[in-house]
Formats: C-alpha cells, sequence, structure tokens
C-alpha cells in the first residue's frame, strides 16, 4: 500500500509537471467518455432497464407489437396484441399457469381525462388516465404509497368508482397533501374517490412521455368515457401482462395461449364462414418478456439510440487513438528519464507498475470528468427527444450503471493505453543514459503512431459524412411541400366526451364554438375537426365504390365543419369543400383527396360517385362532392395516402347507433388569424371555460410547432450526428498536430542541419507539410470507401437519401483537408523559425 501511495503521489507531480499533456488528455477521456455514457443513459433507461416493481424477470406479456389504440376485425397472419375484454377474462380464468394476468389500456394517450377535485376553487384539468384491470398493482407486485392500490372488487360494474392517482402528480399538484385520499375527484365530471398513492417511481406499465396521473378501473370507463366498446367480444383495446408460476415452460405456455386465443374467437361472427375458419387456425400469440412493459417507446426510439451508440463507439474510439499518440509521445520523451532510472538501480516491474498507476489516474480523472460531460449530455438529450414534455419518467443523472459503464470504461482506456509507455520503460537499457539520443536524425513518428493518425482521420471523415447525410435529410424532410399553410393558424386539442357531452349534444356544441370564435376579433376561420395534420394520429377503413365491389382499398377519415379546409390551408381543386348546410339529417356527402382519386376512379371525375366503408354491402353511404389537394397528415414519408373528408355530424342510418359513434367527437379546433395574436391560447382558454368549464384545453400549439414536431427525431439525430462529427474533427486535428510537432521536435537537429547548408523556409515548410497532407490522404483512401459502405446501413433512418451525396463526401473531404492543414501548418512554421546554430547547439 506505501508503494502504491507513492506511486499516486509521483503520476500526480509528473501530470502537474505538464499541465498541456493532463489537460489535453482529460478534456479528451472526458468528451469521448462522456458521449458515450450520455448515450448508455438513455440506452440503458429506455432500452435495458426493467419496471421498477418486484421480480420483473417473470413477467410476460401476451404479445409482440405495438397496436394503438382501438381496432376489430381480423389480422391475415393471425397473430394478435391487442385483446377484447371478453378474452381476457376468458384467458385469465383458464389459464392457471400465471399467478396473476393483468390487462390495460392499449393507447390512453390520445382520449385524456378531465379532472377536477371536489370542493376546490380550482378549474378542471386535462391530464393522462389509464384504464386498467382490477389486480393490476398486484400483477406488478407494488405497495402503495399511501393508503391502498386498485383490487378486483373495484373492477366490478355497479362497485362504488375509484382511482388510484400516481406519486408524481400527488407531489407536483398536491404537494403531497395526505387528504387527497379519501376525498372526492370529479373525473369526467363523474364522482370518483381516490383510495390510494401508487408508489414512488412507478410511472406505468410502459415509458411514455406522458405517463398517467389517474388509474381507473375498467368496469369505469363506459360511464367515464362513455366507450361502447369496453365489452365488445369484436374490439381490441387491451394489452396483457402477467406473472408466471415458477417452473412453467415458455414453449408450452405459448402454444396454450393460442389454443385459448382460438377457442375464444371461434363464437365471433367474422370467423364463422369459411374464409373466417381459415383465418382462425391461423389465431396464434406471441409470448415476450414483461419485465419492461409495453415497449412503446423502445419501438420508437430503438433504431436511433443504436445509431447514437456506433457513432459515440467511433467517437470514442477516434479519442482513444488520440489518447495513445500522446501517451507514445510521452513515453518516447521520457526514454532517457527511464534509462538514467534503470542505470541507477531502479527496477523495470516498479516502473512499468508506476507508468501503469499513472495511466489509470489519468484515466479515472478522466472518467469523473466523463459523467459531469455525460449529465450535461444527457439533459441535451432530453431536450432534444422530448422538447416540450416535463413528465417523462428519464433522467439526467448517472445511475450506479452508467457510473459503473464510464468507470469501466475509463479503467480499459487507461490500461490498454499504459502499456505502451510501459513497454517504452521496459525496453531501455541502462547504457542508453550515456548515449545521445538526440543526435540522430530519426524519422520522428514511429509507425504505430502514423497509423493512428490515419485511422483518426479515417473514421473523422466516416463521422463527417454521416453528419452530412442526417443533414441533408432533415433538409429534405422540413422543405417538403407539406400542401398546408401554417402561417398564423393555431392547433387546440380540445376532448369533448371527457367533458360529459353525448353524441346527441355535439352538433349543438360545435356550432356554439363556431359561433363565440368567430366574435373575438382577428379570428378568420374556425375550423373543427377529428384531428389535424401532422398530429401522429389515423383513422382508417376499407372502402369500396359503388359499381366497384371488388375494387376495395384501405384509406384514411376525418370528420370536419366547413372552415376546416381553409383553417389548414388545404385547397379545393375540384367541386364544392364541406359545407355549414351538410348537417346531421342532411344527405351524406364526402370531400376526398386526389390519391383516392386516381386510386379508386383512375383519375376521372368522381363527383357524383358514391362509396362506402362499413363492409362489401356498404357501397352508397356518401356521396363525393368534392376533391382537395393531397396534404401531409400523419408522416411526410407516408406516400400515396388515400384520404376522405365527412361532415363532423353525418351518422349513415345503418352504421351503429349514434350514441355508439366516437367519431363524433372532435379532437381539435384549428383556428386562423388575420394576424399573430400573442394572446390567443388565453383567449382559447376563456372561451371554452365560458361554453363550459370542464371544456379544457389539452395541448395548445401554433400549426408550425405541430409540424415541427414531427421531425423531433430526425432533428435530434441531425444535430448529434453533427455534434459528434465536430468532436471527431476536433480530436482528429488535435492528433495530427501533436504527431507533427512531435516529429518535428524529434528532427530538430536534422532540420538545422538542412536550413544550414541553404534550405529555404519555404521549402522546410513543406517538408513538413509533406508528411502531414501524407497522412491525411491515406486517412481519406481508407475513411471514403468505408463511408459508403456505412450509408447502406443508416438509409433506413434517411428521407430520400439512398446514398452518399458527392458534394456532402467533398464537403467533408475539403473540411478534413483544411483542418488538417492547420493542423500541420503550425509545427510547420515552427520548423521553418529553427536558428541553425540554437539546433546545433542544443546537441
Amino acid at each position: 500500500m506505501r508503494t502504491l501511495i507513492q506511486d499516486v503521489r509521483y503520476a500526480l507531480r509528473q501530470l502537474r509537471k505538464t499541465p498541456g499533456f493532463t489537460i489535453t488528455v482529460l478534456l479528451t477521456l472526458a468528451l469521448g467518455i462522456g458521449a458515450n455514457a450520455a448515450i448508455f443513459t438513455l440506452v440503458n433507461s429506455v432500452l435495458l432497464q426493467s419496471l421498477p416493481i418486484a421480480d420483473p424477470k417473470t413477467l410476460v406479456r401476451l404479445g409482440d407489437e405495438i397496436d394503438c389504440c382501438v381496432s376489430g376485425g381480423t389480422t391475415d397472419d393471425g397473430k394478435y396484441s391487442r385483446f377484447p375484454t371478453e378474452t381476457y377474462e376468458y384467458i385469465r380464468k383458464n389459464a392457471p399457469e400465471f399467478e396473476e394476468l393483468a390487462a390495460m389500456q392499449a393507447g390512453f394517450a390520445p382520449r385524456p381525462i378531465t379532472v377536477r377535485r371536489d370542493g376546490k376553487q380550482t378549474g378542471a384539468r386535462s391530464v393522462m388516465g389509464e384504464f386498467v384491470s382490477g389486480n393490476y398493482f398486484h400483477t406488478f407486485g407494488l405497495q402503495p404509497r399511501a393508503g391502498r392500490l386498485l383490487t378486483d372488487r373495484d373492477d366490478i360494474k355497479g362497485a362504488p368508482m375509484t382511482t388510484v392517482m400516481s406519486y408524481q402528480t400527488w407531489q407536483r399538484d398536491h404537494a403531497g397533501d395526505a387528504s387527497v385520499i379519501g376525498s372526492t375527484f370529479w373525473v369526467n365530471t363523474k364522482p370518483v374517490t381516490v383510495v390510494g398513492i401508487a408508489p414512488e417511481g412507478f410511472y406505468g406499465d410502459r415509458m411514455s412521455a406522458t405517463p398517467p396521473d389517474f388509474y381507473l378501473p375498467i368496469e369505469e370507463m363506459p360511464i367515464l368515457a362513455n366507450a361502447p366498446y369496453v365489452h365488445d367480444p369484436e374490439t381490441r383495446w387491451l394489452y396483457m401482462i402477467g406473472r408466471v408460476k415458477p417452473a412453467v415452460e415458455m414453449g408450452s405456455l405459448q402454444e396454450k395461449m393460442s389454443v385459448l386465443l382460438r377457442q375464444a374467437f371461434a363464437q365471433r361472427p367474422d370467423y364463422s364462414s369459411e374464409q373466417g375458419r381459415t383465418l382462425l387456425a391461423k389465431v396464434h400469440v406471441v409470448l415476450t418478456p414483461g419485465g419492461a412493459g409495453i415497449q412503446e417507446m423502445q419501438a420508437q426510439y430503438s433504431s436511433q439510440l443504436h445509431l447514437l451508440m456506433w457513432v459515440a463507439g467511433l467517437v470514442l474510439l477516434i479519442a482513444c487513438a488520440n489518447i495513445a499518440n500522446l501517451l507514445l509521445v510521452r513515453g518516447m520523451a521520457r526514454r532517457a528519464e527511464f534509462c538514467v532510472r534503470t542505470a541507477l538501480g531502479a527496477v523495470r516491474a516498479r516502473l512499468v507498475r508506476q507508468l501503469l498507476t499513472e495511466s489509470v489516474l489519468v484515466a479515472v480523472l478522466g472518467g469523473v470528468a466523463g459523467l459531469v460531460v455525460a449529465y450535461a449530455g444527457t439533459m441535451m438529450l432530453l431536450k432534444f427527444a422530448f422538447p416540450d414534455t416535463q413528465n417523462v419518467p428519464l433522467h439526467a443523472s448517472p445511475s450506479v450503471t452508467v457510473i459503473g459503464f464510464a468507470f469501466g470504461v475509463s479503467l480499459l482506456t487507461g490500461i490498454l493505453f499504459g502499456v505502451a509507455p510501459a513497454w517504452i520503460a521496459a525496453q531501455t537499457q541502462p547504457v542508453d543514459a550515456l548515449r545521445s539520443g538526440a543526435r540522430t536524425t530519426a524519422a520522428g513518428t514511429s509507425f504505430l503512431q502514423r497509423s493512428l493518425v490515419v485511422l483518426q482521420a479515417a473514421l473523422s471523415l466516416v463521422l463527417l459524412v454521416g453528419a452530412g447525410l442526417f443533414s441533408q435529410s432533415l433538409e429534405k424532410l422540413q422543405s417538403t411541400d407539406l400542401k398546408l399553410d401554417a402561417k398564423n393558424r393555431y392547433i387546440v386539442h380540445i376532448n369533448p366526451q371527457a367533458a360529459g357531452y353525448s353524441q346527441t349534444q355535439l352538433e349543438a356544441l360545435y356550432r356554439i364554438m363556431e359561433a363565440r370564435f368567430h366574435t373575438l376579433p382577428g379570428i378568420a376561420k374556425v375550423g373543427i375537426s377529428l384531428y389535424t395534420p401532422m398530429e401522429g394520429n389515423n383513422w382508417s377503413e376499407v372502402v369500396r365504390v359503388q359499381g366497384q365491389a371488388d375494387l376495395a382499398a384501405e384509406a384514411s377519415w376525418i370528420r370536419a365543419n366547413a372552415d376546416y379546409f381553409d383553417s389548414v390551408g388545404t385547397p379545393v381543386v375540384m367541386g364544392r369543400g364541406i359545407a355549414a348546410t351538410d348537417i346531421s339529417d342532411s344527405p351524406t356527402v364526402a370531400v376526398v383527396n386526389r390519391e383516392f382519386v386516381r386510386k379508386f376512379f383512375n383519375g376521372e371525375n368522381p363527383i357524383g360517385h358514391r362509396f362506402g366503408a362499413r363492409g362489401p354491402d356498404s357501397t352508397g353511404d356518401f356521396e363525393i362532392v368534392g376533391v382537395v389537394e393531397d396534404t401531409s397528415y400523419t408522416s411526410v414519408r407516408w406516400k400515396d395516402h388515400r384520404m376522405y373528408f365527412l361532415p363532423m355530424m353525418q351518422h349513415p342510418a345503418h352504421w351503429n347507433p349514434i350514441e355508439q359513434d366516437e367519431s363524433l367527437y372532435a379532437g381539435a379546433i384549428v383556428l386562423q388569424t388575420d394576424r399573430p395574436m400573442n394572446n390567443i391560447e388565453a383567449l382559447t382558454r376563456q372561451t371554452l371555460s365560458s361554453i363550459n368549464p370542464n371544456l379544457t384545453v389539452v395541448k395548445f400549439q401554433t400549426f408550425e410547432q405541430q409540424i415541427a414536431d414531427c421531425f423531433n427525431d430526425e432533428r435530434m439525430i441531425a444535430r448529434l450526428t453533427m455534434l459528434f462529427g465536430a468532436l471527431a474533427l476536433l480530436l482528429a486535428t488535435i492528433g495530427l498536430y501533436g504527431v507533427t510537432a512531435y516529429t518535428v521536435a524529434r528532427r530538430t537537429r536534422e532540420i538545422g542541419l538542412r536550413m544550414a547548408v541553404g534550405a529555404e523556409r519555404r521549402s522546410v515548410v513543406a517538408m513538413v507539410m509533406r508528411t502531414a497532407i501524407a497522412q491525411l490522404a491515406m486517412g481519406l483512401t481508407i475513411g471514403i470507401p468505408v463511408a459508403l459502405v456505412c450509408v447502406r446501413f443508416v438509409k433506413a433512418q434517411l428521407y430520400e437519401v439512398t446514398s452518399a451525396d458527392p458534394i456532402i463526401v467533398l464537403g467533408a473531404i475539403v473540411t478534413l483537408t483544411v483542418a488538417a492543414c492547420v493542423a500541420g501548418m503550425l509545427p510547420a512554421r515552427r520548423a521553418a523559425s529553427i536558428d541553425p546554430v540554437q539546433a546545433l547547439r542544443s546537441e
């Protein structure tokens, strides 16, 4: 221990004696390790971390896909990941292999709930609520933070309405007030009792940017959310996760679950025909690990995070190459010291141990600095990925796993690159101390040092090309003509269903909203719709045109009012748009887009033709009265998007009863103003509150913000690859500078002799620059084909970019060449300034 302390003290003295070397190494390590630790923080939280629950390894999910949110019908491949309520109850009853089997709402984010505490002088707020089975918390093995959690007794028809509040909501909105437990909250205008607080740190059954604020029993959903499909045996809307008993074999359990699923579906009408029986034979379920819950965020961010891990790894590799060069230079510079110490009796093993101690110490200090960089980097990543969200259950603070990762990488780096100077020390001979190593005209750098510089240049080029391609992809996305007008437009997301309105009350509500908003100064158009462009929502049906029953294709559809097309800037190109006279008791009409016409009418005039969307016998539901431009909706990447638009309240007579038609509930108001209005949000909230205090604003955005949000993922990748590319360029430049400067220092006598016999300064500069450019050229020779190959692996994440743009490759080459010239010019000018007399005297 005493020897170790001596080595540490000596190492600290050596580092203090060379502050330039120490700062450079620590900064390089901090940037390389910090970048990797920041990415690993998100990878660990999003892709690797289990739910904060008891024994997550014993949880199994029924299904392997993320299917939001409510759907019916059959699937061609027979694989299911969402289930009707009756199917859940049937499987739970007949699967004793599960200790518990819980069900939860597949998609709660699109339809938030409205909540107001009874007796408090506070307005209603729109928050997230998830409907779950009564054994939900018990399945996860959770204990309440306060009060109690839901049980099966709460999830019975006719039971008193109860809810569990999340810990985060309890702290954020109620400051941990104990009186919340047992108090009444008005949820969607119905009284509900809060029976307990969920445990701290529990964010639900999936990682989401909008975790639930309240957990409610499934049986309360028909009352609170007016959802007609809760007990519809043909509507799939639930996920299932169960805790299996010990010694249950997964293969046989999966087969049994598939059998039970076929038994549950056998009585459904859509499986009664000959074709249906064929589909029934294909019905199956795939069991997947459930410890991480429903992996929605994993599915969304997996490819981006894996890409960033590779990019950050390349940066770390460049940083390691840089450090290796610095340590090699330092080791060679201290060779004389090693010779003298060996001549004075120092044991080589002690020299090696002391140098490794110095390297590990530098690595540990770099790891500590890397954690600081990682914290700042993770905060930046979270802002890039979730710019408008405060509730995402991800934290910038490094976890024990991340700290272990950072220090593991640090120690590995220190040991690996401490070997080089240690090897130099081990090879020294005492007799070398009597020789003047500087009397040679050595070529300067070793093959290993030059190879490391070449590697840095090659990897830097790959990252610069990657940064250019992702920036080009983002530019193409953002410059796409969406055929929308976002100027002076505002999107107001609402939920009339949560405000207590029934379907029969909606037509009057929409008229009131239109009239109230039109009275506000500056309001030009008031569009009302089921959903809006570029918000990520989509409703679709299989469409058949009258007279063409054999031609069926899926098309997206939206309900909208008369002002809608003008409010979002969608031009009508044929016929008319939706009119104010298209009300509930008028003839049913529809407006279609150009792609719809191309698909079903081969470009011919569709005006006057009819089509339907509820089976082969429903081809005459709607008369086409107009055609609009092909505007972008769900995603810019979605090409050939067929769409049709229906008046807000029209409901064909043969459809389900109007009381069961959820599509009648508007999801958004689009306000077009004649000028920018800074107070429009406050006016909007006041106007809706004056109509009904429970009619809250779910989300308010400018139309431009909503469109920009669709490119958050691409913007994050582009910015981070540019950042990593710039970092790699900086590290490569430093590396080239260090090796070139070291070469000049080693060849001082040679350069002095050259100048003494008549060499001009410019020839000395050219000699040094040739060496730097030669190493760069070798790096480019390797880097260019590698970059071209790498494009194949990332083109799936690029938009309309299938190969490396020559301009981008040329730009990366020019950028790297300029950096190399700067890195080489500084030591070259220093070499040209060498005084021959001083150079020879230094010997």
